[in-house]
């Protein structure tokens, strides 16, 4: 049977299909803006840089450092002489340190988001050489030396009356998240990349960076070895402590907060057993 259409009928058919294709057009474009929209989402949850500027990053950085039993620090090279070593390392001395190197001290050190991949070279959000300073990241030199061989550790065991490592806040609310946005690192002269303690570690290590947490109490282990000392031979190692901005915590919530950096180093053999 052959069905006869007029004219009308022959026009109602073609705006159908143009109709048709209209709507296809449509369900495309709204599919792909969903998929933008999906990827913005995505980025902005995951790349969390502070948006206003440097003058409002975390602050008030508190500093202790602290050596366990056989194991000696100082912000000086004094060769192989132990007893010129200290056992613990003071603002002050950092201060001093700071002033020297950038004439600036604890109290205007201001971490402005920066990121890593090896704990070395820095970069800022759009990808610009980053560098310690004042407004940038906290970097300073420590020389460790020990009285036997030893593998070096952050503990967070309390070792003869000096508490563990840890970084904490006395901020409340979405504030106190700066103690998940925090990293330090240790860097072994002469050696690549860096150690990255991620304190609070809460999901994976971004950037493609490589970082641990301590247990509490602490479990000793090759992770939480930061580099080996020979018997009375002194080892540079330079600290640094950042806010990393690919960090999810590491926002606008965060700033202004206070920060205390807790580091207590210990010593264990080979087999990983802490000397008494």
């Amino acid at each position: 049977m052959v069905i006869v259409m007029d004219k009308n009928q022959q026009q109602l058919l073609l705006e159908i299909e143009k109709l048709n294709k209209a709507q296809a057009r449509i369900k495309r474009k709204t599919t792909f803006m969903l998929c933008v929209i999906a990827l913005l989402v995505l980025i902005t949850s995951t790349l969390a840089w502070f948006t206003l500027n440097s003058f409002a990053s975390v602050e008030n950085i508190q500093m202790d450092i602290t050596t366990g039993v056989e194991l000696r620090v100082d912000m000086e090279n004094h060769g192989s002489d132990i007893e010129l070593y200290k056992k613990t390392i003071t603002n002050e001395m950092i201060n001093s340190y700071l002033r020297a190197n950038g004439n600036y001290t604890l109290a205007e050190q201001l971490l402005d988001p920066v990121t890593t991949r090896n704990g070395i070279t820095f970069e800022g959000e759009h990808g610009a050489t980053r560098v310690a300073g004042r407004g940038s990241f906290l970097e300073f030199d420590c020389y460790f030396i020990a009285s036997k061989d030893m593998w070096v550790h952050l503990s967070s065991d309390d070792i003869n009356d000096f508490e563990g490592t840890a970084v904490s806040t006395t901020e409340t609310g979405l504030r106190a998240e700066v103690v998940q946005a925090i990293r330090v690192g240790f860097e072994e002269e002469g050696a690549t990349p860096a150690a990255i303690f991620e304190p609070n570690k809460v999901g994976s290590a971004v950037n493609g960076q490589t970082t641990f947490d301590l247990a509490v109490p602490m479990n000793y282990t090759n992770d939480t070895r930061l580099f080996f000392l020979n018997e009375l031979e002194p080892k540079k190692v330079t600290i640094r402590v950042w806010a990393e901005g690919n960090d999810p915590q590491c926002d606008d919530d965060v700033q202004r907060a206070n920060l205390t950096v807790r580091l207590l180093f210990s010593g264990t053999d080979e087999n990983n057993a802490p000397f008494a």
